[in-house]
């Protein structure tokens, strides 16, 4: 049966470019740098590539006639992948560039550059209904054959090179592949094997290398935790934080509530007492409007106690807030670098893989060879016996020739002995191959499965991601939230200078009749209360004396002026000073009740 033409075209140049790739990375393995664009390996490739993308293309009709044009498929890579957009806008700003063949060969030369070309061809192979617009149904690049040879182009990420295209003449280049590159000698096998011999040390040095980096990646990971662990502590605290000041502030309101009902009153009050003052009975007067007024102070330098600590607290969660959002910037930069690291190791385990391959290849072909070598030892093993057979029929009839026979058994004797040694020695590197690739084979697998345990957790780390995104969002929604209670803290400041306006004028219209009054309450005030112990000056509570925080606040005693916490402060008896009950410690509790008590018998 006859083959196909363009099946048989497609094997040649999976073949050539398999060669022009294997080639190129033991010729750049062994050279040791940077490769140039005078490097023939490398120019041989690129011919190579050309030919590839070249296979199956359309005709396309044109006002000068028809043209075959490799420009159009790689052009539509920058569709595929915004990254390709640097590279087509630098080879089109390119200025000795005149025909679409030349930046096709620029676009090649640089992508293998940037170590992206497999990247990109990879991206192009999948889109076939793209490429069916530029190429037959029987193409390289939409049958396996492409794909294999995408596959093929990972292990070139292994080479650097650093490539002049703008002093190239890549219009008028003529793309003629040179086979003589491809043609091995037997004499130089033994100094390739060592080359491989070196390579695969190289190859094993490079295992380690990634082993070392899979160990310091576990470290930074187990460090991501912990810090994941404490903002997860932070971030409870700040949701606990926040509760507490909607409580305080709904609290602030129902007191600022009672506030404008209490004033509403005494300015009810305080009209009718003018009346009555009018009238008489002023010693009256002044006792009512002396307890009004003691209890419109206390209640507001309580609220305004309040206000400023909830201004604090306000502050702390702000701060808190910052802090927080910092900490995700750097986790999420560490993550990217993750990425990155992540992205390096796969290329190299292709490389690696790819070596192996070569590696397997190579044992396969000395197989051969060994097998070949068995089949000429037998040839010659028949030659001996009927050589045997010949000289004892000569022995009968030429006796002159007896001494020579002698000479030929003796030099049968010797190559028996030689063959018996090339035996032994092709045995004995057939094991050491074998057992070679049975180490190759047990490598693999482990590399494979430190594989699978980095794609596992490169899903565990995208989850973590995930969830710190959520837990941003909710901490953006509860800062709009506080912002909303700013702007209701701002309106209840303003009703509250408001009121003291209000208040100011009352004091101005009742100036004359309780300036007098006024002194005598401070003074009997002071002098109950003693010493009014400053926030600043208490650190820890005195009854219990544990340390004050955000969430175990101060508290002063309205009897003894100490500060306490809200568990020693819990509690709230009518002072002789007020008419209301009011806050007291525990202590002051219980001497308040004795007292009542031993009044009351």
């Amino acid at each position: 049966a006859f083959r196909d033409p363009m099946a048989m075209e497609r094997a040649n140049l999976l073949n050539m470019a398999k060669l022009s790739i294997k080639g190129l990375i033991e010729s750049a393995l062994s050279f040791g740098r940077t490769l140039d664009s005078d490097y023939p390996p490398l120019q041989q490739f690129f011919v190579v590539m050309e030919h590839c993308l070249k296979h199956g293309l359309k005709v396309k009709k044109s006002f000068l006639g028809y043209n075959k044009s490799l420009w159009g498929p790689l052009e539509m890579v920058e569709k595929l992948c915004p990254e390709a957009g640097e590279i087509a806008a630098s080879v089109r700003d390119l200025p000795g560039l005149k025909t679409p063949l030349g930046r096709a060969r620029a676009w090649l030369r640089l992508a293998l550059m940037q170590k992206k070309l497999a990247d990109y061809l990879r991206l192009l192979i999948t889109r076939k209904d793209i490429l069916s617009e530029f190429y037959e149904n029987s193409a390289v690049m939409l049958e396996e054959e492409g794909a294999v040879i995408v596959g093929l182009l990972v292990g070139l990420n292994v080479i650097d090179a650093n490539l002049c295209v703008k002093g190239e003449d890549l219009d008028t280049q003529v793309g003629v592949i040179d086979f003589s590159m491809y043609l091995k000698n037997d004499i130089d096998d033994d100094y390739r094997s060592e080359e491989r011999n070196g390579q695969i040390s190289a190859i094993l040095d490079q295992k380690n290398y990634v082993e070392e980096l899979n160990r310091q990646l576990n470290s930074t990971v187990q460090g991501l935790q912990g810090r994941v662990e404490s903002l997860e502590k932070s971030n409870s605290k700040l949701i606990e934080e926040l509760a507490i000041a909607k409580n305080n502030i709904i609290k602030l309101q129902e007191e600022n509530h009672q506030l404008r009902t209490e004033n509403s009153v005494i300015l009810m009050k305080a009209q009718q007492r003018l009346e009555v003052l009018l009238k008489g009975d002023l010693n009256c007067e002044l006792d009512t409007y002396k307890q009004s007024r003691q209890g419109l102070d206390e209640m507001y330098n309580e609220a305004r106690r309040q206000l400023k600590e909830e201004c604090q607290l306000r502050q702390d969660v702000e701060n808190e807030l910052v802090v927080q959002v910092s900490m995700k910037q750097e986790m999420e930069m560490a993550m990217k670098l993750l990425e990155k690291d992540i992205h390096e190791k796969q290329d190299t385990l292709i490389g690696l893989r790819h070596q192996l391959d070569e590696v397997k290849s190579i044992n396969v072909e000395m197989y051969q060879k060994m097998q070949s070598s068995d089949d000429s030892m037998r040839q010659k093993n028949d030659m001996i016996a009927r050589l045997e057979e010949k000289t004892n029929q000569i022995t009968a009839t030429m006796k002159q020739l007896e001494q020579r026979l002698q000479d030929a058994e003796r030099e049968r004797a010797g190559a028996e002995d030689g063959v018996r040694k090339f035996k032994q020695d092709f045995t004995n590197k057939a094991d050491s191959l074998q057992k070679q690739i049975a180490q190759r084979e047990k490598q693999m697998m482990q590399l494979e499965t430190d594989m699978k345990i980095e794609r596992d957790w490169r899903q565990t780390l995208q989850n973590e991601l995930e969830r710190e995104r959520e837990t941003i969002a909710q901490l953006t929604a509860e800062a709009q939230q506080i912002n909303g209670l700013k702007k209701e803290f701002h309106r209840l400041q303003d009703e509250n200078t408001q009121l003291k306006g209000i208040c100011e004028e009352q004091e101005q219209a009742l100036e004359e009749l309780g300036c007098k009054l006024s002194e005598y309450v401070g003074f009997i005030y002071n002098c109950h209360l003693g010493v009014w112990l400053k926030d600043k000056d208490a650190t820890h509570c005195k009854l219990c004396e544990k340390e004050f925080s955000i969430s175990r606040r101060k508290h002063h005693c309205r009897n003894c002026g100490e500060i306490f916490c809200n568990a020693c402060s819990d509690n709230e008896l009518p002072l002789p000073a007020s008419p209301k009950p009011v806050r007291v410690c525990d202590t002051c509790h219980a001497l308040l009740l004795q007292r009542c008590s031993s009044n009351a018998t």
